[in-house]
């Protein structure tokens, strides 16, 4: 499970065979405090492909500076480059997909039909675009209360 930031937009492409697939590097941040109380942070970057409709849906609604929560397994390939050497990659295989905030100063764009994730097919067809409210406690001022939570 990774929760992130797209780094670029999307790139979508189709194989021989018609199935669209998509890459998406994400930045995954990890922060703590050292031993002197100093601040500390990581940044990961994490190549990930998704494939069939979660790739449409990726190329549609993800943008550069989006969130976004992606579940799914690691891979490791073979591949030989340009040199001729032999080299290995590993990427993440999304299984499943939920869209997070937009950058600041985005707009978000029209859905242009129904859809429902391919991992729960049961679920009924969205229609509208869902607000999903977030909190960021790096921002916030005051206290969080209870009541305040949305949920």
């Amino acid at each position: 499970m990774l929760v992130g930031r797209l780094t670029r937009d999307p790139e979508i492409r189709n194989t021989q065979t018609g199935q669209s697939v998509a890459s998406i590097s994400l930045a995954t941040n990890r922060f703590w405090k050292d031993k002197n109380g100093q601040k500390q942070d990581q940044t990961e970057y994490h190549n990930v492909v998704l494939w069939g409709r979660l790739a449409e849906i990726a190329g549609q609604y993800l943008t550069k500076g989006q969130e976004a929560f992606i579940e799914g397994r690691l891979q490791t390939r073979k591949y030989t480059a340009k040199d001729g050497t032999e080299r290995r990659s590993t990427e993440v295989v999304a299984e499943n997909m939920q869209l997070g905030s937009r950058p600041q100063g985005s707009a978000a764009p029209k859905p242009s039909g129904d859809f429902a994730s391919p991992a729960n097919s049961n679920a009924a067809p969205k229609t509208q675009a869902e607000q999903i409210p977030t909190i960021n406690l790096d921002e916030e001022e005051e206290e969080v209360k209870i009541e305040d939570v949305p949920f």
